[in-house]
């Protein structure tokens, strides 16, 4: 009975004993070999999963770096845009200032230069974020794209069909985006 006691020990154990042992008590190699060659093939087994599994979420760690770039961008760009449609009413105020040239040009000289430093600064910060002024004069070609047409100023001058008339308020563009068309005046032929 005791040889029952100890192969039931052997088995409750088995985890943990490395040889496999006969009734007489006697390791039986070819069992130990067989056991070391099924657990090897069981801990390759598991070593290629746990790799598998380490390297698809390092994959997916990377493209989550990836999309996290992408996203932080997009959004220092959609905050640049608010910021910059916020700040258009004064960019507007100083176009109004400067457009009226003659009680511009009454404002003291000194005041009147340090404003016009303070629009250049503010222009320039506006720039450094990827800000611009759409660029538009008189006599350009109406593109829908750029500019928005407030009104037609009716013309017999056929050549000056389809072109800017006046500039009624300037446009900007953060990179390829439109922030705010120009508005304009189109020449329309009679």
């Amino acid at each position: 009975m005791t040889n029952e006691n100890e192969d039931k020990e052997i088995d409750i154990e088995d985890d943990v004993v490395e040889f496999v042992f006969n009734n007489d008590g006697e390791e039986d190699l070819k069992a130990t070999l067989k056991k070391f060659r099924k657990d090897v093939k069981e801990a390759k087994k598991e070593k290629e999963e746990f790799l598998a599994n380490w390297q698809r979420e390092r994959a997916d760690f990377v493209n989550y770096k990836k999309d996290e770039i992408l996203r932080l961008a997009r959004v220092k760009e959609i905050v640049v845009e608010q910021f910059v449609e916020s700040l258009l009413p004064v960019l507007d105020a100083y176009d109004m200032a400067f457009a009226n040239r003659e009680a511009w040009e009454k404002v003291e000289k000194n005041w009147r230069t340090g404003v016009e430093y303070i629009h250049a600064q503010l222009l320039k910060v506006l720039t450094d974020e990827g800000v611009t002024p759409i660029q538009v004069k008189v006599g350009d070609t109406f593109n829908p794209m750029l500019h928005e047409s407030i009104e037609s100023i009716q013309t017999e001058n056929k050549s000056a069909e389809n072109t800017i008339a006046e500039i009624i308020q300037s446009g900007y563009s953060a990179g390829e985006k439109i922030l705010r068309p120009a508005r304009v005046k189109v020449f329309e032929q009679i």
